[in-house]
């Protein structure tokens, strides 16, 4: 088992750290297909791939981050990754910092390894701003 758990954590860690970079290659190399990021916000919204690349390079950045402890639990083909972390994120010109949880659904190929199928970031907030501008975000609406 911590020979997975290693290797989760340190694919989680390249995901932040691509994202942080703005580094749209490396978010679609390691990104399903079907991605989907579920943003916590209230109501939560979601991003698929596409959506997510395009926002990462512009609109919804990851400006700093630091994981706490870090959870991966198993599950035939998937593994799934759960971890407080303090995120510095910007959404347009509104900051949203603090502490988060973030989880992660990671699906092993069996040409491609390990790729994330979903990913999860929730802070609890009421303002709205959030949920607004995570919905524009949104390239199928």
């Amino acid at each position: 088992m911590a020979d997975i758990e290693a290797m989760i954590e340190a694919q989680e860690l390249r995901f932040l750290q691509s994202w942080m970079h703005r580094d749209a290659g490396a978010i679609r190399d390691i990104a399903a297909r079907d991605f989907m990021m579920m943003v916590g916000s209230n109501p939560p919204e979601l991003l698929d791939r596409p959506s997510f690349v395009a926002a990462a390079e512009d609109g919804f950045r990851c400006t700093g981050f630091r994981l706490g402890q870090a959870f991966v639990r198993r599950h035939g083909r998937c593994a799934w990754y759960a971890a407080g972390a303090k995120l510095d994120l910007e959404l347009g010109r509104t900051e949203w910092t603090g502490d988060f949880m973030l989880t992660g659904l990671w699906r092993k190929s069996r040409f491609k390894g390990w790729k994330l199928a979903e990913h999860s970031v929730s802070q609890t907030s009421k303002d709205e701003r959030f949920t607004q501008a995570v919905r524009s975000l949104q390239m199928w609406t």
